[in-house]
């Protein structure tokens, strides 16, 4: 494990795609949880489950494919990291894949994907971006 765990969590998931595995699990935090809870909502997993496991919890990300056997989520990229931070302002984001995919960013207001963010004009560090 590197001082990443936000990379690190994108990294399993990208491994578990790339063997076509119905789920992944992982090292939980409130934080994962929240991205994950956005993933959920934009349509990128089919869920997520959070379990106590007397320590820190585990996080279950069940990961959804299309009926051809394709992943929905074609990249993952990591974007803000530890050594560099990325913050951009609600009118500065990029559109990913032209609006196909999103951002997700951490605002003041919590973590959210980049077009709530713009509705709600909030900027911040951008997390990641899905496509």
């Amino acid at each position: 494990m590197s001082t990443d765990p936000v990379a690190d969590m994108l990294t399993q998931i990208r491994n578990a795609l790339l063997r076509k595995a119905d789920k992944v699990t992982m090292p939980a935090s409130n934080f994962k949880s929240a991205i994950v809870k956005i993933m959920k909502k934009e349509g990128y997993i089919k869920d997520y489950k959070k379990v106590d496991d007397k320590k820190s919890g585990l996080l279950t990300v069940y990961l959804k494919y299309t009926p051809e056997g394709n992943s929905v989520i074609n990249r993952v990229i990591r974007v803000s990291k530890p050594g560099h931070r990325y913050y951009r302002g609600a009118d500065k984001f990029d559109k990913v894949m032209d609006g196909l995919g999103i951002s997700i960013v951490s605002t003041s207001k919590g973590v959210m994907s980049d077009k709530e963010s713009r509705k709600l004009n909030l900027g911040g560090e951008v997390i990641c971006k899905i496509y």
